[in-house]
């Protein structure tokens, strides 16, 4: 399999504690190495600030705020993106 895009849906949510960090490494590889589009639905702030190229909060099914990991975590514009970084990080 050669995938162009890969879709992740919380993959970290169901495993033990132990095992989050080898999967979050194994997916960062991905990211530096190749050229596949992977588009990440995460709790993993740290995860996704680390690897992303773009970074979109959602707030009841809505985008509520999009831009770079660098805007959205040290300066985000919408108030529910500054108070769930600030109960999250």
């Amino acid at each position: 399999m050669r995938p162009r895009v890969l879709l992740l849906d919380e993959v970290t949510s169901a495993l033990d504690p132990e095992l989050v960090a080898g999967v979050l490494d194994v997916l960062r590889d991905i990211a530096r190495s190749t050229d596949i589009t992977m588009l990440c639905v995460t709790h993993e702030m740290s995860f996704a600030r680390d690897i992303s190229d773009r970074v979109l909060m959602f707030d009841e099914g809505r985008v509520v705020e999009s831009g770079s990991p660098e805007k959205i975590f040290s300066d985000p514009d919408n108030e529910r993106t500054r108070e769930f970084l600030s109960a999250v990080l």
